[in-house]
């Protein structure tokens, strides 16, 4: 593996690993600074895709706003496979806390992200988190757990 590879796999971890710390401070500016303005994002909830970073953004507002206090986020199984200009990681996620309406949550979700170097610096150019669900009833199955 190169030196410039593994400077890249580097780089997307501590990325990573910073995002997930303001996912769960609930910091907006923090968190879309990760993303490349034209992101596109397929996310749990509708609609089918978020095209932009202005629109993915009111997106987070609502879902941080629907949560009591910090959020509970965990990554496992990160892997990360990265070239001099484009990377992407997949991972199991695992988000945890109290809702507004004092529903406690507790959900594993799958999340393959991909980046692009943009003015030399990493940027996310695309996310897709999902669930699985049971094709027989077509629910989500949120009580998987790895």
């Amino acid at each position: 593996m190169s030196t410039q590879i593994k400077t890249s796999e580097a780089a997307i971890r501590t990325l990573i690993e910073e995002w997930v710390k303001a996912v769960r401070a609930k910091d907006i500016d923090k968190v879309m600074a990760y993303y490349a303005p034209d992101v596109v994002v397929f996310d749990l909830l509708p609609p089918l895709q978020f095209v932009g970073a202005a629109h993915y953004r009111q997106n987070w507002a609502e879902w941080f706003a629907s949560w009591q206090g910090l959020i509970g986020y965990e990554m496992r199984d990160l892997t990360i496979t990265a070239g001099d200009e484009v990377a992407f990681s997949r991972s199991l996620n695992h988000i945890t806390g109290t809702r507004t309406d004092g529903e406690k949550n507790d959900v594993w979700v799958r999340a393959t992200v991909c980046f692009r170097k943009i003015a030399g610096q990493w940027k996310v150019t695309h996310e897709h988190l999902s669930v699985p669900y049971d094709m027989e009833t077509f629910k989500a199955s949120v009580d998987l757990k790895p």
